[in-house]
């Protein structure tokens, strides 16, 4: 991710919305082409934002955390342009389907845009931060991904990722670091519950 001129605050969820309520497709590809440089974070937080909505999956949402191990891995490698499979520029983020999902996460981003504010702008748009960033998406998305299905134990990991992914959006440094507390805490309750469950199937042999 080259220097490029950030959202204002209190705008990503207008731009969002003008994109949904745009003609045209409703694809990663539309929307890598939209937001161009900003597309990182942008994506991070529409593909993990499926899963940090407390709401059932079942598991269905692990093709958007491999997509976004993807570009997480392209992030850390430096480069200013998204690559995607032309399969995945076709998946599509505002079908019927998605429509619920949709609607709150935007839900959720108005709320976060209401008290945010940019905070420790100078640490923002680096090599090395952009290289940090990266990893705390794998981090959070593996936290997603190694979650049982139907017991909701994704969400925390992925609204992880998604604060975080807004926090670099906005510049906000608080944000940030309520991203990554709230990744943390997601993976370390998935450990203490699946140890606890572990113990539990023992005792019953």
């Amino acid at each position: 991710m080259t220097q490029s001129p950030r959202p204002e605050a209190h705008s990503v969820s207008r731009e969002l919305e003008g994109w949904l309520q745009s003609d045209g497709e409703k694809t990663l590809g539309s929307l890598v082409e939209l937001f161009e440089e900003k597309s990182f974070a942008i994506l991070f937080v529409i593909l993990l934002g499926v899963p940090a909505l407390p709401l059932p999956t079942g598991g269905a949402t692990h093709v958007f955390e491999i997509i976004a191990v993807l570009l997480a891995v392209q992030l850390i490698a430096g480069r200013d342009h998204i690559w995607l499979p032309e399969r995945w520029r076709r998946l599509e983020l505002a079908g019927p389907r998605q429509r619920r999902f949709i609607a709150g996460l935007m839900k959720m981003i108005r709320r976060l845009e209401r008290f945010s504010r940019p905070r420790l702008r100078f640490l923002f748009d680096h090599r090395l931060s952009n290289i940090v960033f990266g990893l705390l998406v794998i981090a959070g998305c593996a936290g997603a991904f190694l979650a049982p299905p139907f017991t909701g134990l994704d969400t925390l990991p992925a609204l992880g990722v998604v604060l975080l992914s807004l926090g670099v959006l906005l510049e906000d440094f608080l944000l940030v670091v309520l991203g990554v507390a709230v990744g943390i805490a997601g993976v370390f309750l998935e450990i203490v519950l699946g140890k606890a469950a572990v113990k539990g199937i023992g005792s019953l042999f």
